[in-house]
Formats: C-alpha cells, sequence, structure tokens
C-alpha cells in the first residue's frame, strides 16, 4: 500500500507542475489544508476518497486518466475508505437529528458515470465480471467478500472502495441477510473508436 500512496501523491505533484499550479491553489479549490496537500504530494499519507477525488477535480484531470497513469500493482488496484474515517459535515447550524457524512466528493464532468442500488442474496452465486469502468461501490447494509483479482476484501456497512473494473472482481454475500450497496460507475471512454 505505502507504495501505492508514493504513487498518488507523485502524479498529484506532476499534474499540478505541469499546469503550473501552486499547492495553495490546489487547496482552496480541493477545500483542505496546504498541508494535507504538501504530505499527499510526499507520499506520507493517502487521501480519503472524497478528499482525492476533490483533488483531482481540482487539477482539472479526467479520473480515467489520473489513475490510468498510475503503476498497476498487483496489490494496489483498490482504494477502501472505511465507514470511521468519513468526515462529518455541518450543514445547517440550527438542525438537529441530521447528519451528513462525505463519502464522496464533487461532480465530475469530464466522465460518464451512472450510480445504481445492488441488492445481494445471501448464497447468490456470479463469476467473475469486468466492466469498461472505474466503480465506486458504497455498503449501505450487510457485508460482503469483493474478489478483486487475486485479492480478497472484507466490506462491511459505511465501508466504501474504489477500483478499476476492468480488474476481475465479484462480491459474494457469505452472511444470512441481504447486502446493499451504492454503486456508482465512472465509465471510460472508448478507445476503438
Amino acid at each position: 500500500m505505502n507504495d501505492y500512496i508514493i504513487d498518488i501523491g507523485k502524479r498529484i505533484r506532476e499534474i499540478r507542475k505541469e499546469k503550473g499550479l501552486t499547492i495553495s491553489t490546489i487547496a482552496a479549490d480541493a477545500e483542505v489544508s496546504n498541508g494535507l496537500i504538501s504530505r499527499i504530494e510526499n507520499g506520507r499519507t493517502i487521501p480519503s476518497l472524497p478528499v482525492l477525488l476533490n483533488i483531482i477535480n481540482a487539477i482539472d484531470v479526467a479520473v480515467a486518466d489520473f489513475f490510468g497513469s498510475l503503476p498497476q500493482r498487483g496489490k494496489a488496484s483498490f482504494l477502501v475508505s472505511r465507514k470511521a474515517d468519513y468526515a462529518i459535515l455541518e450543514k445547517e447550524v440550527d438542525a438537529r437529528g441530521f447528519e451528513y457524512k462525505s463519502i464522496f466528493g464533487k461532480a465530475l464532468s469530464s466522465i460518464a458515470f451512472e450510480a445504481v442500488l445492488l441488492e445481494i442474496q445471501p448464497g447468490s452465486e456470479r463469476a467473475k465480471v469486468e466492466t469498461n469502468a472505474y466503480e465506486f461501490k458504497y455498503m449501505l447494509s450487510g457485508n460482503c467478500v469483493y474478489f478483486i483479482g487475486d485479492e480478497e476484501v472484507i466490506l462491511n456497512e459505511g465501508d466504501s472502495i474504489f477500483f478499476d473494473g476492468r480488474i476481475p472482481h465479484v462480491p459474494i454475500n457469505r452472511g444470512d441477510i441481504p447486502t446493499k450497496m451504492l454503486v456508482i460507475y465512472f465509465y471510460l471512454p472508448d478507445l476503438e473508436n
């Protein structure tokens, strides 16, 4: 995972410098601190998924282009965000009983996307599939084991995962209740046309 953190930071710095952008500009546009951008660029921390998507938006590059140019590493084919890591946003000062948790960043106009709700029954079966999209999945209820390539990730309610859908993958519900998840596909351009 450390190599992936370094690769993400290097890629952000590389694009920022190519475009003549300052750390302050990126931080302001992504609504984070200068120090956080610096730590990410130097490989000392990896941002949460919402923050990473905000940074990618701030450097004005398509998500597919950003991830497509990262080195492929067997153990770094996905990003997982855990429920405990989501930031609580303060929206309305005088509202009680409302809690907004940031699980996803700004809309991206540079790539087509689709959002779906997926329910997986206990004991359901399917072979691994591939999609021409990056996939973001947020666990609404239940849990599952996600197989991505040769890797296995356990996801529980409130967790999320982001990965390249071109890697063969399948979720398996080994529990005794249905698994429900929000799925957002970020479709990649058709390279054959």
